[in-house]
Formats: C-alpha cells, sequence, structure tokens
C-alpha cells in the first residue's frame, strides 16, 4: 500500500491501495479533500490502518466520510473506527447491499449546505446495476469519480493478468477509457444519464481523479465525452 500523497497544493491528497475483486487484482483510490472551512472530507475510504490514520490526522479534522459508489463503501467502517467523530453519507443504493451498513445521510444531486462552497455534485441516474455521486472540487477544477470512468493502460501498475484479458478482449477497455463494465451492461434509461452527465460536463473540470487506472489530467473534458458518448447518444465518430 503507498502512501498518502498530496495530489493539488494543500487541498487533495490521494491514497492508492490494492483491491481483489471478482477474480482480478487491481488498485483503487482514496482521495482525501480540505474543505474551506478547513477539516477534511474523506471520498472513497480504504483500510484506514495507523499509518494512513496519523497521515490523515497530521493534515486536520475529519468531518465527513462519504462512501459515493455501489463499490466504494467496503472500508467504511474502517474509517469510522479511526475517525468517530465524522459524519458518513453514503450513495442511495449502499444501505440495500450492506443492510448493517451504519450512516448519517444520503448523498443526492445537491451537495450538503456545509460543503457547497467547495463542491457541486450528482447522483448519475439511468442504470440498472450502478449508481454514483461525482463530486467537482471547484477550487482545484477536479473532478472525482469512483466507476463512471475507468483508464487502465500499459502503464498502469500492479494489475493482474485476467483483468488485462477481460479489459483488451472483452471490454475493449485497455488503453481506451470508459465507465465500469457494470455500467456499460446497466444503461437502462439513457435520457436520465445523458442529464446525469451534460451536469457532469456542465462543470468546468480540467483533471480527474479515478479509483481504477491513470488519472486524467490532459483534455479531461474530451475524454469524459468520449467515454460516456453511448448513454450522451453520440455516435461513435464523436465531433468536439
Amino acid at each position: 500500500m503507498k502512501d498518502l500523497f498530496e495530489y493539488q497544493q494543500d487541498a487533495i491528497w490521494i491514497k492508492e491501495y490494492p483491491i481483489h475483486y471478482a477474480g482480478v487484482d487491481f488498485n483503487s483510490r482514496m482521495t482525501v479533500i480540505r474543505l474551506s472551512n478547513g477539516n477534511l472530507f474523506i471520498h472513497s475510504p480504504c483500510e484506514i490502518d495507523p499509518s494512513t490514520k496519523v497521515s490523515i490526522e497530521s493534515l486536520g479534522k475529519v468531518e465527513f466520510i462519504v462512501a459515493p459508489g455501489y463499490y466504494h463503501y467496503f472500508y467504511v467502517e474502517s474509517a469510522q473506527k479511526a475517525f468517530p467523530d465524522a459524519e458518513t453519507f453514503i450513495c442511495p443504493g449502499i444501505e440495500r447491499k450492506k443492510p448493517e451498513i451504519e450512516f448519517d445521510w444520503f448523498l443526492s444531486d445537491r451537495p450538503d449546505k456545509r460543503w457547497s462552497n467547495d463542491f457541486e455534485q450528482v447522483l448519475v441516474r439511468g442504470n440498472k446495476c450502478i449508481w454514483e455521486v461525482a463530486f467537482y472540487h471547484k477550487a482545484t477544477r477536479t473532478l472525482i469519480l469512483v466507476d463512471l470512468l475507468e483508464n487502465i493502460t500499459d502503464e498502469t501498475e500492479d494489475i493482474s493478468w485476467t483483468l488485462k484479458l477481460w479489459w483488451k478482449l472483452v471490454f475493449r477497455m485497455w488503453n481506451n477509457p470508459k465507465p465500469a463494465p457494470e455500467y456499460q451492461l446497466g444503461w437502462q434509461d439513457k435520457k436520465a444519464a445523458s442529464i446525469s452527465l451534460q451536469r457532469i460536463l456542465s462543470w468546468n473540470f480540467t483533471r480527474i481523479i479515478i479509483s481504477h487506472g491513470d488519472l486524467i489530467e490532459e483534455n479531461a473534458k474530451e475524454v469524459a465525452m468520449q467515454a460516456w458518448r453511448y448513454p450522451l447518444g453520440f455516435s461513435n465518430n464523436l465531433q468536439n
């Protein structure tokens, strides 16, 4: 497990960590954001071991723990134990997958008033398999996603051969940013999905933090538009 590192000066920190899911190995990311009030917002927490806890506490007080998507709640309990005074927000649907999860609030299309100066957010609708809440950090112009975009390439570290096989031959996602397979298999209401995605594209982001694969730091909006062309109703030959 890598150390927490500063991604945007005095504003965003990231920690990468390995996961094993559905028979494949790859990495995920936790993102820690300093809010305008000085407190911290933990997005998609990893397991909070003693070293990670110390690193986070050195940055400030954790005010919020956020489980932003259907598959990004596994370490919420670990974060809650490490930071018992923090409030927990979850993406709708997690409470059905994990009924025993303890939380304070559901995430929605509107940011909580306590972080509304820092974020825009939207609940991505229209998929029968998976939901998530996308966040836009206004101060750094950073879009923060979990599974709505994956970018696994020849440069991505710690990828198992089984994932490489699936991503290359089945889902055509190798060196080709796309939503997670669950998204690709589950677009049910393209109109609802398009409304959510168009709202994301209205934000003025220049980079994208994603949970799986390489960060997107060039032509971020164009990459997102291309990746989401199917639910947006665009043709394969997207014209910008």
